[in-house]
């Protein structure tokens, strides 16, 4: 593999970068509330007397993999990391009465979150593709490649829930009040790089172990017939 070997460490390269952004994804709200896969602002437009009076504090609702934080609202805080939450119930705590949500996303945004487990399982098999990977032979390189392809499925199944839930409470908010913005969080765009990242590196890592492979076959045969061509003694001319 020295003729795709720099190629190779490319793609070696792309699974550490994905799980690293995985990983961040993993930690936002409610382990680090800055880092969310949606945001809502509240009182962006106009302040609430159901708000802080602070005007350094804009009301921020933050929503990730895990959980939520609230800052600024009536129920401020973070929650407890679990598995499965409601972002619906959250919106309607915080004492905004603007804001109407239809059964349909109150059911729907609390079902998928419960999808969000496979954010840790998708990290666990990035990095284990990328351990993989570093093994430059030829099993490695299949087997990393293979990994990397199972790991993009899972990062995009969570990445579709992760869209599908969040847009469409961001959908709502944005569309009921003047005075609440949604928008989506670093975490939401780590995932979505993540996925693109692990996709770059099953196509690279399959060329470099094929490609490697081919090379070792003809530089076989190039070994064959010098050495056939040597060892065969040259033939008698007869007159």
């Amino acid at each position: 593999m020295a003729r795709t070997g720099f190629i190779h460490h490319i793609g070696t390269f792309f699974l550490f970068a994905a799980t690293v952004l995985l990983i961040i994804t993993d930690i936002s709200a409610p382990v680090v509330s800055d880092i969310s896969i949606l945001k809502i602002q509240l009182g962006t437009d106009r302040r609430s007397s159901l708000f802080r009076d602070d005007d350094d504090n804009i009301p921020t609702i933050t929503f990730g993999t895990f959980g939520y934080c609230a800052n600024g609202v009536a129920d401020s805080g973070c929650s407890s990391a679990r598995i499965g939450y409601d972002p619906v119930a959250v919106i309607e705590r915080s004492g905004v009465n603007d804001i109407s949500f239809s059964d349909y996303a109150r059911d729907t945004s609390r079902a998928l979150t419960k999808v969000m487990v496979l954010h840790p399982v998708a990290t666990g098999l990035a990095f284990l593709s990328f351990v993989l990977a570093l093994g430059a032979g030829f099993v490695g390189s299949v087997l990393a490649a293979l990994g990397s392809f199972v790991t993009f499925l899972v990062v995009l199944v969570v990445l579709i829930t992760d869209f599908v839930s969040f847009a469409i409470v961001r959908s709502a908010v944005n569309d009921s009040s003047d005075s609440v913005s949604a928008s989506w969080g670093p975490a939401a765009w780590t995932t979505l790089v993540a996925a693109i990242l692990c996709l770059l590196a099953t196509v690279i890592l399959l060329f470099t172990c094929c490609s490697a492979r081919i090379h070792r076959r003809r530089e076989s045969r190039y070994r064959e017939s010098k050495v056939s061509s040597v060892s065969s003694p040259p033939r008698r001319r007869w007159i």
